[in-house]
């Protein structure tokens, strides 16, 4: 029976091997993806598994959790928070998490902005809708320009991009294409937010065709809880 350092390790090189053929099928460099874990769920011992492997980039969605299992890593884990942001829970996001993926709600940009310090800045990508249903989260595209102009005012702020997850029933690739087209044109205003937040355990290989810089796997890595 394998020992959970050796499923965990299987796990990584697989996905590894997954993202060396879609970037060499893109035309892309491996060193330009950044593989954020998502550990929620899973325990601080998993994670610390994975650190020993040579991962650096943990993802968390609750704020409970996270804010215990941060600190029980060593200091140069990059934690990134990719949830529903509540109002309330934002001041302890800010302690923990060096980049938040899910902002889409300009009264939380303003908070956190007032949260961060002016020698530690906060990394952001803003979420934005990809099947113009605000309920679901992110920003809707017709509104995007404009919260982005407001957004990348905040000067504690970092805006590193776009982040998005593709609508069900939609094929993956042509949800990140139009994505993809959204960051091409953000760029232009925006030339500092190159990133592309997108793909998961299900379609990370289809994000990484359509630009995606970060992508964000959990089940593939970790198994089902």
């Amino acid at each position: 029976m394998k020992t959970r350092s050796e499923e965990l390790r299987e796990n990584l090189d697989s996905i590894k091997a997954r993202i060396n053929e879609a970037t060499k099928s893109s035309g892309r460099n491996s060193r330009e993806i950044t593989l954020i874990v998502v550990t929620k769920t899973f325990p601080a011992s998993d994670v610390k598994i994975l650190y020993d492997l040579g991962v650096r980039d943990f993802g968390e969605n609750r704020d409970q959790e996270a804010s215990v299992k941060s600190t029980e890593l060593p200091d140069d884990c990059r934690w990134h928070f990719q949830g529903q942001i509540q109002s309330n829970k934002l001041k302890s996001i800010a302690n923990w998490a060096d980049v938040l993926h899910s902002i889409d709600n300009l009264a939380h940009a303003r908070k956190l902005d007032s949260l961060v310090s002016s020698d530690a800045n906060k990394d952001i990508f803003v979420q934005v809708s990809l099947d113009n249903l605000p309920n679901r989260g992110g920003v809707v595209p017709k509104l995007l320009a404009e919260f982005l102009d407001e957004v990348s005012a905040f000067p504690h702020l970092n805006f590193r991009g776009l982040m998005a997850v593709a609508p069900l029933g939609e094929e993956p690739v042509v949800a990140f294409k139009r994505l993809k087209e959204l960051s091409d044109q953000v760029i232009k205003v925006h030339p500092e937010a190159r990133e592309i937040s997108a793909g998961m355990s299900n379609d990370f290989e289809a994000a990484i065709s359509q630009g995606a810089t970060h992508i964000r796997i959990g089940s593939q890595m970790l198994g089902v809880r």
